[in-house]
């Protein structure tokens, strides 16, 4: 029997899919990871990225289970839209993938999409990309999604407070003469829906928090014993806007906040604030991220990065333990959105050291803030639903 470590999986590992490993005492059996945000542009923008790179990436960086978000063309806002895309994950996914159906018409926040017949197929409803603006919009969508069952996952953003903001309004954004973004613009809407949650009963989780206020509102919401749960990013967690650059690849939304929102964040994750880590995989084109942190698209990619990163920047220095990860990257997303395991598992080279070169990613993005870092691990095999998914 190989000497290979199992964390948090049952799975039976084939052995004969590694090949000629030399050292099986550094391999990690993993439950496959699950990414309940992403973005694979397809349909509407596929030269970014489609659903077949984008899960090829996915299962490169472990993921056997992702879900994708609506802000795309056309918008999965009706039963036609969404048939489009879900025709297009039968035909390409290399793993499962699980797509949203907007909140709102076109993501326009004017009026609902077709939620009774997007019930069928979507995961849950989100506008990512855009916050809904109207409180009497976002209840009634609640009401709507308490009805069929269903989740609503929120980008809180309030427009009226973004100003043309691009940055985090801090420091670095006071220094280099850049627009901010507040983190009111975060919380505020936060603080709103907590309120329709409390109201409506409905059941509601928040993307990418990245500032300290929502991370307090949400803590202080679950221990009321409000239906909420919340993910954030890898580069919240292990980046602040300190580290930026004058380079597209550390800008996204929300953006990289001060030092106290990233310690803020950890503690979430360590009292169970924080639910999950979604990587908001968001890739682009070359050119529309090479205009610098004012001109370029917001977005950075992340999916075939996110397990090295978290374990080299947390895990081996000791914030959080390995299996507190895996339950951040694979158990706790499973649970909240009702996304089987099946037959999946990842296994991992831990020992392994390498640069990130963003040239050897199978996603077609290649903005990241972590390109040219030495990460600890390598993923070898990810296997999907008893299928080979990836392999090195």
């Amino acid at each position: 029997m190989k000497n290979i470590t199992k964390i948090k999986t049952n799975s039976s590992v084939d052995f004969s899919l590694l090949g000629s490993v030399a050292d099986f005492d550094n391999l990690f059996v993993f439950p496959g990871f699950c990414d309940v945000h992403v973005h694979f542009r397809e349909p509407g923008f596929s030269y970014k990225e489609t659903i077949k790179s984008g899960s090829r990436a996915a299962a490169h960086g472990g993921y056997t289970a992702v879900c994708t978000m609506p802000n795309l063309n056309p918008v999965p806002d009706n039963a036609e839209n969404m048939a489009k895309q879900c025709e297009i994950i039968e035909r390409d996914a290399v793993i499962d993938v699980y797509p949203y159906g907007s909140i709102t018409a076109d993501e326009k926040g004017e009026t609902l999409s077709d939620m009774d017949a997007l019930s069928k197929s979507a995961i849950a409803f989100s506008d990512d990309g855009r916050g809904v603006q109207s409180q009497e919009m976002m209840e009634n969508a609640m009401l709507k999604a308490k009805s069929l069952g269903k989740m609503i996952v929120a980008h809180c953003e309030e427009n009226s407070l973004l100003k043309g903001g691009y940055i985090h309004d801090g420091e670095y954004a006071k220094a280099h003469n850049h627009k901010g973004i507040c983190s009111e613009s975060e919380y505020l809407p936060i603080k709103r829906d907590i309120e329709l949650v409390r109201k409506t009963g409905c059941s509601y989780h928040v993307c990418h928090i990245s500032c300290k206020e929502s991370v307090d509102l949400i803590r202080k919401a679950k221990a009321e014993g409000l239906d909420i749960t919340c993910e954030t990013a890898p580069h919240y967690l292990v980046m602040d806007d300190s580290d930026l650059q004058e380079n597209g690849r550390f800008k996204m939304n929300p953006p990289l906040r001060d030092k106290s929102d990233r310690e803020a964040l950890i503690e979430g994750l360590k009292d169970g604030t924080i639910d999950m880590i979604a990587t908001d995989h968001a890739p682009h084109s070359a050119e529309e991220k090479s205009k610098g942190l004012s001109g370029s698209a917001f977005g950075v990619v992340g999916i075939e990065t996110a397990f090295p990163v978290l374990y080299t920047k947390l895990v081996l220095e000791n914030v959080i333990t390995l299996e507190q990860l895996i339950d951040l990257l694979s158990t706790n997303a499973r649970k909240r959105f009702s996304i089987p395991l099946n037959d999946d598992y990842t296994v991992w080279d831990l020992s392994v050291k390498q640069k990130v070169n963003p040239d050897e990613f199978l996603s077609q993005g290649r903005a990241t803030p972590f390109e040219g870092e030495e990460l600890f691990g390598k993923c070898l095999l990810t296997v999907c639903d008893g299928k080979v998914a990836y392999k090195i």
